[in-house]
């Protein structure tokens, strides 16, 4: 596992992903009330960018079939998504949030 820079604390928004790309997988990390949260960004059911869902009060809503997952835990929270997404740990550092994968 190493940690790898996401983006400067500033530049995010509460419910507005930041996605980066480590090696293959792709991550979406998300700013909410209290702290820092990355999961995978790919949808568990079929092929979506998570990232490029709507996001409320924790969740993510998958824009292609609208299965919707808890961001904190990476739980599949309504059908069609029956398996949870990946999550990963996040941390700030100088300034800076990252995660390790």
């Amino acid at each position: 596992m190493a940690w790898h820079d996401v983006a400067s604390v500033d530049e995010f928004e509460v419910d507005a992903p930041k996605v980066v790309q480590v090696g293959e997988v792709p991550i979406a990390v998300f700013q909410l009330d209290n702290g820092f949260f990355a999961i995978s960004d790919v949808c568990t059911h079929e092929y979506a960018r998570l990232s490029e869902g709507f996001c409320e009060d924790g969740k993510v809503e998958c824009p292609l079939h609208q299965a919707c997952f808890d961001i904190r835990t990476g739980k599949a929270l309504d059908e069609p998504a029956e398996v949870d997404v990946a999550t990963y740990p996040t941390r700030v550092d100088r300034g800076i949030v990252q995660v390790d994968l």
